[in-house]
């Protein structure tokens, strides 16, 4: 039975990991951070599989990494753990670096220390070609970020391939556009919308809050993407991989599609402009090229656009009605 650890399994990629994994025959651990208040809501179905252990640690303490490295010995370790919010990395950009930088050396040195064998997959982004240099955005594209989630996300990018490098580690990273579902956080503008346009036509809200509408992003379906996650782990050669649809469309686009899909007519009657909302810094406009995970990985996407704004609204209109 193969061995895999993943660091964010809590989150909306870590969770979908988790069952992708467990379902391939993995017996896999994942590392949560310790709080008063533990929030498994994203992995409650999978709690009582035999083969998920959960693993207490922080990215902040290197001890709580190598140990259970060292003890486990993994196959395969995902490093899916970041603060993973751009408009929370201005208010809180220390805070951001220690987590989604600095936390991917301690993992790195965990697993150089612990168990170099194990192959290491590092969350990469999108949000790292910023003010995009060349349309549509390739592996070899420069970076520019434009927040300080993408700065440290760069920096998280580069010491990968710097370890891979240095120490000979499998050791590769996923540069994932956006990526979606219904275990989104609420605070993300596509659950924001898929929630509040179900609240709206539930009579429980009036307006779906918003900033900029022009913003533009290739989303795609995070269980689609978790999938390509563990194909670059199998791949003979540790490399990089750009993972999106190549498809781009408008928050405007978004919030359109949604209020149709819940029968909502006139999206401007639903939208409301709130500048809180709006980046210091915008990115405008992201578009990823996939080709060399197609040609080497042969992984497509499977869900498109209008597909995955009905799954995520559908899945708020039934929630919203049972409560």
């Amino acid at each position: 039975m193969k061995k895999a650890f993943i660091t964010g399994i809590t989150g909306q990629d870590g969770s979908y990991l988790a069952e992708f994994l467990l379902e391939k025959g993995y017996k896999v651990y994942g590392l949560t951070r310790r709080t008063s208040t533990q929030n498994y809501a994203r992995i409650a179905h999978l709690i009582h599989n035999e083969n998920l252990e959960l693993v207490s640690g922080d990215l902040i303490d290197q001890n709580s990494l190598t140990y259970p490295l060292q003890k486990i010995q993994p196959d395969e370790v995902y490093n899916l753990a970041a603060q993973s919010f751009v408009q929370t990395s201005w208010e809180q950009p220390v805070l951001t670096g220690e987590f989604t930088a600095i936390g991917v050396v301690r993992v790195l040195e965990a697993v150089r220390l612990a168990c170099p064998q194990a192959k290491f997959y590092q969350a990469s982004s999108s949000e790292m070609f910023g003010k995009v240099q060349s349309v549509p955005q390739t592996e070899n594209t420069a970076f520019y970020p434009r927040s300080p989630y993408g700065v440290a996300k760069v920096y998280g990018h580069w010491i990968t391939v710097n370890y891979r490098e240095s120490y000979d580690l499998f050791a590769c990273s996923g540069i994932l556009f956006n990526h979606e579902s219904p275990r989104r956080g609420l605070e993300f503008v596509t659950r924001k919308i898929a929630n509040g346009v179900a609240r709206v036509k539930l009579g429980k809200q009036e307006y779906v809050e918003l900033g900029n509408l022009d913003a533009k992003r290739d989303w795609g379906y995070a269980k689609d993407y978790v999938e390509a996650m563990w194909l670059m782990l199998q791949h003979d050669i540790a490399e990089d991989f750009v993972i999106s649809t190549g498809e781009t469309h408008s928050v405007q686009d978004f919030l359109i599609a949604a209020c149709a899909e819940a029968g909502l007519p006139d999206w401007q009657a639903v939208y409301k402009y709130n500048p809180a909302y709006d980046r210091p810094a915008e990115v405008d406009l992201l578009i990823g090229d996939s080709t060399k995970a197609k040609e080497k990985l042969g992984w497509e996407p499977k869900v498109r656009f209008e597909e995955l704004v009905s799954i995520m609204v559908q899945a708020e209109l039934e929630k919203e009605s049972e409560q």
